[in-house]
């Protein structure tokens, strides 16, 4: 259970739809591309409205510090059949990294599974406790510059480990302010600074992850409940 399970969700109705164009995708979609489970309709780059509507706000927050940059959406909704398969895949793909057989069991497993549930909420059916991702509350994303460029943030989206923390460059950014290091960091904080300003939040664990309206937003902005809950819509 995350610390954020326990507030009650009213959820206010609003669609899942569809991003507009102006957002840029991440293509093709690296879940789908992995074989995950949307179904023929299941489109991922979909958020509820008002999720939609603070992003543009967003962007208009990073166009101020930095004219011509972007956001580049990883993925946004994510349905509970999807977040089992890749909460297997994590799993699988963190063993073998490690180098294991994941069918062996024992406590090399159970580490692993609590490294990636640092990451990865479990796929719960309970509509009481829905994965961030299921309600269409929150997005994955990064930088793109003014030239279409990826900007490097540090660390890879999905990395399992402690460079996906959000300040995991900020000691090394000081002691090196010129450093690559820096840029990234510099690059996170803006990334989280627009991100806020539009009412986001963000994931304790990962500089990617920002949320508006679930129980994550609730517990991070003090809200007593959450509005939106699981969207099943496919």
């Amino acid at each position: 259970m995350r610390p954020w399970s326990p507030i009650p969700i009213v959820d206010n109705g609003e669609p899942l739809e569809a991003l507009p164009a102006w957002l840029q995708r991440i293509e093709p979609h690296p879940y789908q591309a992995l074989g995950a489970p949307y179904g023929s309709s299941g489109c991922p780059f979909r958020l509820r409205r008002g999720v939609i509507e603070r992003l543009a706000r967003a962007v208009a927050a990073l166009n101020r510090e930095a004219p011509g940059w972007r956001l580049a959406i990883f993925d946004a909704w994510r349905p509970i059949p999807v977040q089992r398969f890749m909460v297997s895949y994590a799993i699988g793909e963190e063993c073998r990294v490690r180098g294991f057989d994941p069918g062996a069991g024992g406590p090399a497993l159970r580490d692993v599974e609590e490294a990636v549930g640092r990451f990865w909420a479990p796929p719960s059916e309970d509509p009481a406790m829905p994965p961030p991702h299921s309600t269409g509350a929150a997005v994955d994303l990064t930088l793109v510059d003014a030239s279409g460029t990826l900007l490097s943030m540090g660390g890879a989206i999905d990395a399992i480990g402690a460079v996906s923390e959000p300040d995991h460059h900020a000691a090394a950014a000081q002691h090196d302010p010129h450093g690559e290091r820096a840029r990234w960091h510099g690059r996170r904080l803006l990334l989280r600074r627009v991100m806020a300003a539009a009412g986001f939040v963000q994931h304790p664990n990962e500089w990617w992850h920002f949320s508006h309206g679930d129980q994550l937003w609730a517990w991070r902005s003090g809200s007593p409940t959450a509005m939106y809950g699981r969207s099943d819509v496919s």
